[in-house]
């Protein structure tokens, strides 16, 4: 499938390395050692407000005014035999923000598969929900949706993935609180997963699902999510991603929204791709709804890829200042991104 950029593959054949990077890489070895990675950087500026006021979207990473730094990814990946073992570093404002305590720890896990079918994965490990991921790579848009936004990140626990045959897959989990790597929470209180997942050649689909208390006093929450990605002809491609978040007895506390991904490739080298997303966040039964509408260029040459973006977001409390600094529904902004894979 050419560019289906979002996480969840599970078939067992290629478990053992879905986890390193969602565009990996045949590079180098160094001893055996796989080595992959990514570095980024970006220049970002408002368009209707006024850029010292520090107006942003509120998602994940890309937030900085002027010029900014993402990360700087290192991968390392070994087999022995059955096992294999991943290391992924990353450091920068991005990584920071992505990897909650576990400073320059993206991911560190092991893999072990005593069946052809089936995985076991043991330690932390991005999240299997959702359609985007930590890592630039691994996405079209540079900037991030609402929905990645709101977690969860990573996961630290056990995970079997089962490939029931070349086209439908199961997974399950049992792991610490969400983006938690030592659980301080005592014996009882961790976050149940499951995933079914078909793929074929033009793309995939996943069901996810994940349920448990995220602290010890905290109230039992559960959060279903589907994800897939389709090549509809050689040129187009179309992802979607929708989730549902709530908290038990809670009066309805959670989020809740729907993304679509139409991508488009104009030649080798240069894409086109818009996110379109509706999100709510439900605090007390009351809802803060937001709709953004990114539009993505990207352009590669050799590890090298180029993205402007043009960002508008929508919310309906009038969150925003504009250029006068009064109170507005809009924020619309500008992204130069650039990401070198190696």
């Amino acid at each position: 499938m050419k560019k289906n950029f979002f996480k969840g593959t599970v078939l067992a054949t290629i478990m053992a390395f879905a986890g390193v990077s969602a565009s990996a890489q045949d590079n180098g070895t160094l001893g055996g050692v796989q080595l992959s990675g990514s570095v980024d950087a970006y220049f970002r500026a408002n368009a209707t407000s006024v850029n010292e006021l520090g107006e942003e979207p509120g998602t994940s990473f890309a937030n900085d005014n002027g010029f900014a730094l993402g990360m700087a990814n290192l991968i390392a990946y070994k087999e022995f035999g059955k096992t294999a073992v991943v290391a992924d570093l990353a450091f920068g404002p991005r990584a920071d923000d992505a990897t909650t305590g576990d400073r320059y720890v993206n991911q560190l896990y092991v893999t072990y598969a005593p069946l052809e079918e089936l995985t076991f994965t043991f330690g932390k490990f991005n999240t299997f929900l959702g359609y985007e991921v930590i890592s630039p790579v691994g996405n079209f848009n540079y900037s991030t949706s609402y929905m990645f936004s709101n977690g969860p990140f990573s996961h630290t626990g056990l995970k079997a993935d089962y490939a029931i045959d070349e086209n439908f897959s199961v997974g399950a989990a049992i792991m610490n609180a969400t983006d938690v790597t030592a659980n301080n929470n005592g014996i009882g209180h961790y976050t149940g997963g499951l995933q079914l997942g078909y793929a074929n050649d033009k793309g995939s689909v996943f069901l996810n699902a994940l349920y448990g208390k995220e602290s010890a006093d905290a109230i039992p929450s559960y959060q279903v999510d589907l994800t897939t990605g389709w090549d509809l002809t050689d040129e187009l491609y179309l992802g979607a991603n929708a989730t549902y978040k709530d908290y038990e007895g809670s009066n309805h506390n959670g989020f809740y929204g729907v993304a679509l991904y139409p991508q488009y490739d104009f030649t080798d080298a240069f894409s086109l791709g818009l996110r379109g997303e509706y999100f709510g966040n439900v605090i007390a039964n009351t809802d803060t709804n937001v709709i953004a509408t990114t539009l993505t260029g990207a352009y590669t040459v050799g590890g090298l890829t180029i993205k402007p973006e043009l960002r508008l977001d929508i919310r309906e409390n009038e969150d925003f200042q504009d250029l006068n600094g009064e109170p507005t529904e809009f924020l619309g902004s500008a992204v130069l991104g650039a990401v070198y894979a190696f």
